[in-house]
């Protein structure tokens, strides 16, 4: 029940001890202020990193290296070339891959359009690898069935490509390239979703059909790397290891070479880098409990003392009648008014601080390779709340105790 008088006494409290109050109340402020800072910018590096997967976050990377142990009268040193058939091979023998993407590149290729040229990475690929990196068409569309099929000399360009061969106003869709003096048509143009260096590399990518690179540029049935993502419900590293193991009974690779077959598991990575956060995160509500905690002491600490400066009043109180509940629910009210101000105060300031700097890197664009705008878990703030509704009251619990426990005849001596 709402008791005005004893609201307006705990108030009357605090307005006498203003500093007192002050210096208690800050150290709850700091350990939630902390709290958010500490978690918001945790969560604005996670965004910054997980953005930077501009990725299947299960697919599987394989290519080709060196043998480094000799097998069946094969001598070390040994590379393994990849082939169309191991494609085959690999739908036939692993079941449990969904996409496979085989993956040829010309390198830095010189790139020309009447008078203008330019070095970009040049990529042969199936439509399939559009499930392996996501991307969105700025103009035209992506390498489809129909451009591997009919080995169609066309081009999907990144956006700095197209500022470098093409003026302002210009569509480059249905215009003519030159990859190393062999002309394509320019059927769309793409960017993807990374970040920092990522971005800026795909925009100096241009992509090809497969089947068009390998007999234009006499590379064969040659591959020379492979994406992979596992069906639904499957480990990255089961297809690894299994894809693996098969292309190494293929290319006559000893079973104990690790190194004549490279690979990068993007799901094992992901994971680490989860792990990573989950251990930021705990690290801050480590430091903003103990923060916290440590100001709570503070709050308790102070009501102790507040309690012996009224020793006498609560005597008289309890003489009058006054019952233990009552004195015990006023201080652990005024404990709670203490902790839940000062952390109300704290939550507001530390949400206000994060939002102005992810408004800022709005505003401005500002691009940074590991951090994103912060972000406030809405869930954390009102957790933060209710704990400090909690430990408010454990605060004053030990001086309520005392307090209620006050003798009135020994009280009413007390000077």
């Amino acid at each position: 029940m709402f008791d005005i008088d004893k609201w307006a006494e705990i108030l009357g409290t605090i307005r006498k001890h203003k500093m007192r109050t002050a210096l208690t109340a800050f150290g709850v402020f700091w350990g939630i202020f902390m709290l958010i800072v500490l978690l918001g910018s945790g969560k604005g590096f996670e965004n910054g990193v997980v953005k930077g997967f501009d990725i299947a976050r299960n697919a599987v990377f394989m290519w080709s290296q060196r043998t480094s142990e000799p097998y069946m009268g094969l001598k070390p040193g040994r590379f393994i070339k990849f082939t169309t058939d191991d494609v085959d091979a690999i739908r036939e023998n692993v079941p449990e891959v969904d996409v496979i993407a085989p993956r040829n590149d010309l390198g830095g290729g010189s790139v020309t359009r009447g008078i203008k040229t330019g070095a970009f990475q040049v990529f042969g690929d199936y439509p399939d690898f559009f499930k392996v990196k996501p991307m969105s068409m700025v103009s035209g569309r992506f390498i489809n069935d129909i451009d591997i099929k009919e080995r169609r000399k066309v081009a999907i360009i990144g956006t700095e490509v197209q500022k470098t061969l093409f003026k302002d106003d210009e569509n480059p869709v249905g215009e003519y390239i030159k990859i190393k003096g062999i002309s394509f048509k320019v059927v769309g143009i793409f960017k993807t979703a990374g970040s920092g260096e990522d971005i800026r590399q795909d925009a100096q990518t241009i992509f090809l059909p497969h089947s068009a690179m390998i007999q234009a540029f006499n590379q064969g049935n040659r591959i020379f790397w492979f994406a992979f993502t596992p069906k639904e419900g499957i480990e990255a590293k089961i297809i690894e290891d299994k894809i693996k193991v098969l292309l190494a009974q293929r290319h006559k690779v000893a079973p104990n070479d690790l190194k004549a077959i490279g690979s990068a598991n993007v799901e094992e990575e992901f994971k680490r880098v989860q792990g990573l956060f989950l251990g930021i995160a705990g690290f801050s509500w480590l430091v903003s409990i103990g923060t916290i905690i440590a100001g709570i002491v503070g709050v308790s600490n102070i009501m102790l003392i507040i309690v012996k400066e009224r020793t006498k009043e609560i005597g008289i109180r309890k003489a009058l009648g006054a019952t233990p509940f009552s004195i015990v629910s006023l201080i652990i009210q005024e404990s709670v008014v203490i902790t839940a101000f000062a952390g109300y105060i704290g939550l507001l300031c530390g949400i206000g601080l994060m939002e102005t700097v992810g408004y800022l890197m709005r505003k401005y664009e500002v691009q940074m390779d590991f951090f994103a705008p912060p972000e406030v878990n809405l869930t954390v703030a009102v957790s933060a709340v209710i704990f400090l509704v909690f430990t408010g009251a454990l605060a004053g619990l030990v001086p309520a105790a005392k307090a209620a426990a006050v003798n009135p005849v020994v009280a009413l001596k007390d000077e």
